[in-house]
C-alpha cells in the first residue's frame, strides 16, 4: 500500500513539474514537498496545481517583493500585540495564537494585509527544525476571550483565511477558536461562506470541558500558556528572534 501511495505521488509531482515548464515556471527552484503541498490543494489536477503554483508567485513577487514584510511596514499592527508564537506543539507544527479583543478593524487594510503575510511567513519559518523541506505547517488558535462589538472583523477573519486558502495551501493543519461569544456567532456564518469544505473541517469551536481537555493534549502543556491550561508563558509574534528568518529572495 505504502509502495502504491509513493509510486502515485511520484507520478503526480513529475507531471506537475512538466506543467509548471509548459507555463514556463522552473520545477527544478521547489522541492517535491513544496510541489505535493500544491497537488493536495487542487485535488491531485498537475495542471490546476501547477497554475496555483503559478499565481503564488506572480502575488509573491508583486505583494512580497523583498521575499519577506519587514516590521517598519506593520508598526499599527504590531503595536497591538495581538499574536503570539509560542514553538512547536506535539505533532511538531508551529502554534500561532490570536487573541481576539486586542484587534480593532484597521483603517489600513494593506498594512492589515502586509500583517497577515508578516505572521504567516515568520510562523511557518519557525516550523523549521532544521532544513526547510516544504511541508511545515502551523496550528492556529483564535481566542474570543472578552470580545466586544469593536474587535468584530468578519473582512479580516476572510482575508486571513483566503490567504491561506491562495497563497499558503495545506500550512494549516488546524484552527482552534475558544471562548466563542454568542456575537460571534453571527460573523462565524459569514466568514465560512467564504471558506472552502477543506478549510473548514480543519477549524474546531472548543466548548465544553471534555473539548478543552482534548485541546490541551492535542498542543501539550508545554507549548500552551499558561491562560489556556499550559506551562508556558506567552510571547508576542515581535519577540520571537528567528536565525533563518527573514529570508531574503
Amino acid at each position: 500500500m505504502e509502495k502504491n501511495h509513493a509510486q502515485t505521488q511520484e507520478l503526480a509531482i513529475t507531471q506537475m513539474r512538466r506543467s509548471l515548464q509548459k507555463l514556463g515556471s522552473s520545477p527544478k527552484k521547489y522541492g517535491d514537498a513544496t510541489l505535493w503541498r500544491f497537488l493536495v490543494a487542487r485535488s491531485m489536477d498537475p495542471e490546476k496545481a501547477a497554475k496555483m503554483l503559478g499565481q503564488w508567485e506572480e502575488w509573491r513577487a508583486e505583494f512580497v517583493p523583498l521575499g519577506y514584510v519587514p516590521e517598519e511596514e506593520i508598526p499599527q499592527e504590531l503595536e497591538a500585540r495581538k499574536v503570539f508564537l509560542q514553538g512547536h506543539t506535539k505533532g511538531g507544527h508551529a502554534l500561532l495564537i490570536v487573541q481576539g479583543c486586542k484587534h480593532f478593524v484597521p483603517q489600513d487594510q494593506l498594512q492589515f494585509k502586509k500583517f497577515v503575510v508578516h505572521l504567516l511567513d515568520k510562523t511557518i519559518a519557525s516550523a523549521i527544525r532544521e532544513k526547510e523541506v516544504g511541508n511545515e505547517k502551523l496550528v492556529g488558535l483564535l481566542d474570543l476571550q472578552n470580545l466586544s462589538y469593536r474587535n468584530l472583523d468578519a473582512r479580516g477573519l476572510i482575508n486571513g483565511f483566503q490567504f491561506l486558502q491562495a497563497y499558503y495551501p495545506e500550512r494549516l493543519e488546524k484552527a482552534f477558536i475558544l471562548n466563542m461569544p454568542w456575537i460571534f456567532v453571527s460573523v462565524w456564518k459569514v466568514v465560512c461562506r467564504f471558506l472552502e469544505k477543506a478549510t473548514i473541517e480543519k477549524v474546531v469551536i472548543v466548548n465544553s470541558e471534555e473539548e478543552r481537555r482534548a485541546f490541551i493534549e492535542e498542543i501539550g502543556e508545554d507549548v500552551l500558556p499558561e491562560e489556556y491550561g499550559g506551562r508556558a508563558k506567552l510571547t508576542a509574534l515581535q519577540d520571537v528572534k528567528l536565525n533563518h528568518w527573514p529570508l531574503k529572495e
